[in-house]
């Protein structure tokens, strides 16, 4: 979950904020609590290469100690999410590799998933046009997910002669869309349109391509607004409760509610309800 550090707790120097990060392989930006990742290689449609694959998941490792940064975007530029590792910058060289360099990619490009779930940030995919590969991984790993009816999203690594089975998609997939579903998909690796996808629950909504990024900032921009630490507490037990069993959940989700009715933000709801206006949450 996310924590709270003031200016003046001692600890506050191992929290460094990302607001004025400089990204070397996508473009970053940052307003009002809301940072966005955009993968900018559109004359490719933002394929991913070794260097992009390792300075994102280090990027949103990060995030975990930066209390500025309050929710997060994920985008394509030029109409396309992101159309998988480069075939010739990635692919290609895969294909002399030995099996422990092999081993060494594999859970680097794990590690971007991990990183982006356990990021205490809510990560919002705007997610256009071309979505394939590892980049359909990327989207899954997003906590939502917005489209467009362009949107066509592909679990193709089976097209590549690989298994289905990659950066988590047997664990997350079936528990997004369904077993039958992901098993399709995955076995396949076929398109799923972005009908499809809305009618499964893989996207939370489809926007028209030119009004996509903007509504999904102002959702996250909604977010970042809101109680920050109640939402990192969110997300870190929507993951831990996929090995629970419901008493153990309960039990769990008890414990973290407790934690939560000791934050400010929690008597700034209550004090703004008493007096009819708007709470004004800070993340402590």
């Amino acid at each position: 979950m996310k924590h709270f550090i003031g200016a003046s707790n001692p600890m506050r120097e191992q929290f460094n904020p990302q607001a004025s990060y400089v990204a070397e392989h996508f473009s970053w930006s940052f307003e009002g609590g809301v940072g966005t990742v955009t993968l900018n290689r559109p004359d490719r449609k933002n394929p991913l290469t070794f260097q992009s694959y390792a300075e994102l998941r280090d990027f949103f490792y990060a995030l975990r100690f930066a209390t500025d940064v309050k929710a997060i975007v994920v985008t394509g530029a030029g109409g396309n999410f992101c159309s998988g590792g480069d075939v010739h910058e990635i692919i290609g060289p895969l294909t002399t590799m030995t099996m422990p360099e092999l081993l060494e990619f594999t859970r680097m490009t794990g590690d971007l998933v991990k990183a982006m779930r356990a990021c205490p940030q809510p990560v919002l995919g705007a997610i256009d046009g071309i979505c394939a590969g590892a980049g359909a991984m990327m989207a899954l790993a997003c906590d939502m997910r917005y489209g467009t009816q362009a949107t066509k999203t592909a679990f193709l690594f089976t097209r590549v002669g690989l298994a289905g089975a990659d950066m988590g998609a047997c664990a997350l997939l079936p528990r997004m869309i369904g077993q039958g579903r992901a098993s399709e998909l995955l076995f396949t690796g076929r398109a799923m349109t972005a009908h499809e996808g809305l009618a499964w629950g893989f996207f939370n909504d489809l926007y028209e391509s030119a009004d996509l990024l903007a509504h999904v900032q102002a959702t996250a921009r909604a977010l970042a607004d809101g109680p920050t630490f109640a939402h990192g507490m969110t997300k870190t037990m929507l993951s831990q409760e996929w090995s629970m069993t419901i008493e153990q959940a309960i039990e769990a989700e008890a414990q973290a509610q407790a934690i939560c009715m000791q934050t400010e933000d929690f008597r700034r709801a209550y004090e703004a309800f008493a007096a009819k206006q708007k709470p004004v949450f800070q993340g402590d």
